[in-house]
């Protein structure tokens, strides 16, 4: 047990993809580690959620899986991470992985990780959770979901603000800077509440 911050990712499980989208998602796990972060996913064993995991473990990183009973079942878990954390559906899963995270960074994936990105922003917005979201846009695989949620502020279904909630990185070097600034902020808003 770690008294280190914990930063949940959210990612894909298919192993088909290019290797940009791995290339980044083990630069950000080693970032991760190396700024004294605990990695917590979603416990699978291949695609991004794999690389991250392998990445972590690798250089003596503490890797938290948080799994269905089903996919432990079919065998889909990290055989590798031993602080693997059982659920009985996806919707426990997704509650237990927004619930551990300090920080939660979302990298490329399909529907279950949208699904991720926007109840954990929906979460945000009304103010049931508190810690950063960053999204890493790699390859620009994000700029359309960027200009859609523009377009729900420009035509009234949000504000700014509440689009502020999501912050978009392009590489994993931007992610741990953008960690760094909000991490100076929170401490700074902590200071000024105690004098």
């Amino acid at each position: 047990m770690t008294n280190n911050k914990r930063a949940t990712v959210f990612c894909a499980s298919s192993p088909r993809i290019p290797q940009c989208y791995f290339d980044d998602a083990a630069e950000l796990a080693k970032l991760l580690v190396r700024q004294g972060y605990d990695i917590v996913y979603g416990g699978g064993s291949v695609g991004l959620m794999g690389c991250v995991a392998d990445k972590a473990l690798s250089i003596g990183g503490t890797v938290i899986g948080v799994i269905p009973r089903f996919m432990v079942e079919v065998e889909w878990q990290h055989k590798g991470v031993a602080d693997m954390r059982l659920t009985e559906t996806m919707a426990e899963r997704k509650k237990m992985l927004i619930e551990l995270a300090d920080v939660i960074i979302v990298l490329p994936g399909s529907t279950g990780t949208l699904d991720e990105l926007f109840d954990s922003a929906s979460q945000k917005k009304l103010g049931l959770i508190g810690v950063p979201i960053v999204v890493l846009n790699t390859n620009h695989f994000y700029d359309n979901m960027q200009l859609q949620l523009r377009r729900m502020v420009d035509e009234g279904f949000m504000t700014d603000k509440h689009l502020q909630t999501i912050y978009f990185a392009s590489t994993p070097g931007e992610v741990i800077e953008f960690l760094q600034v909000a991490k100076n902020v929170m401490s700074d808003l902590k200071d000024a509440a105690v004098h």
